[in-house]
C-alpha cells in the first residue's frame, strides 16, 4: 500500500516574494549596467532603462533560498501518525541556476518516504525544494541536499529523491544538445533495498 500525490493536484498558496534589499539591489543593479555597457549596450536607450534594477531583482528573487531554512519548514509541520507505508510526491516543478554558467536548469523533483511514526504536510515537500534550488546550485547537490534534508529532519524509514533537468548551460551554449536531460537520483533507509527502490521508480513512472 502507498499514498502518491502529484503536485500539479495540490492546491498551495505560495506567497509572492515581493521584499527586496535596497542596498542590494542598487549594488548588483550597478554591476548589471557595468556589464551590460561592456557587452556593446546602450543602457540609456528605452529598452534597457530599467533592466539593471529588474535584473537585480530577479536575481535576488532566485537565490532567496540562502535566507530560508528547510529543516523549520519541515519541522512547522511534521504530525505523530501511524502510517508506515510509502508516500510519494512527485512531478515537482523544478527551477534553479547552474553555477558554473548563472544559467538556468528545469525539470521535475520526485520525492518519496516512508514515514516512522510522523508523517509532514505534503506542500512542505515542494517548499523546500524550491528553498534549495533557490541558490546558485549543480544538480548533483541539489539532489544530496534535498535527501539529507527529509532524512535528517523526519527520521522517516527511507526516503528517495530523483530529479530530471534539462541544462540551458548544454541546450544554449557548449555543447549546444537540445534534448539531453540529466536524471540524478539518492537513496536512504528502506529504499536502498532493490525491491522497494524498484516499486518507487515504477509509480513514478521510470
Amino acid at each position: 500500500m502507498h499514498r502518491q500525490v502529484d503536485y500539479i493536484e495540490l492546491i498551495m498558496p505560495y506567497k509572492s516574494f515581493e521584499e527586496y534589499s535596497d542596498d542590494v539591489t542598487d549594488n548588483v543593479k550597478n554591476k548589471y549596467q557595468e556589464i551590460i555597457t561592456d557587452l556593446g549596450e546602450d543602457t540609456s536607450r528605452d529598452g534597457l532603462l530599467k533592466t539593471p534594477e529588474r535584473a537585480a531583482k530577479a536575481m535576488q528573487f532566485l537565490t532567496q533560498g540562502y535566507d530560508q531554512d528547510p529543516v523549520e519548514i519541515l519541522k512547522g509541520a511534521m504530525f505523530k501518525e501511524s502510517y508506515n507505508e510509502m508516500v510519494i510526491v512527485k512531478d515537482i516543478e523544478l527551477y534553479s541556476l547552474c553555477e558554473h554558467h548563472i544559467l538556468p536548469f528545469f525539470g521535475k523533483v520526485h520525492i518519496a518516504y516512508i514515514p516512522n511514526g510522523q508523517i509532514v504536510g505534503l506542500s512542505k515537500l515542494p517548499r523546500i525544494v524550491d528553498v534549495f534550488a533557490r541558490r546558485l546550485q549543480v544538480q548533483e547537490r541539489l539532489t544530496q541536499q534535498i535527501l539529507d534534508c527529509i532524512n535528517d529532519t523526519l527520521n522517516p524509514q527511507g526516503v528517495a529523491v530523483v530529479i530530471e533537468a534539462s541544462h540551458m548551460c548544454m541546450m544554449m551554449r557548449g555543447v549546444q544538445k537540445q534534448n539531453s536531460t540529466t536524471t540524478t537520483s539518492g537513496f536512504r533507509g528502506q529504499f536502498e533495498k532493490i525491491e522497494t527502490r524498484n516499486e518507487f521508480l515504477k509509480l513514478i513512472g521510470k
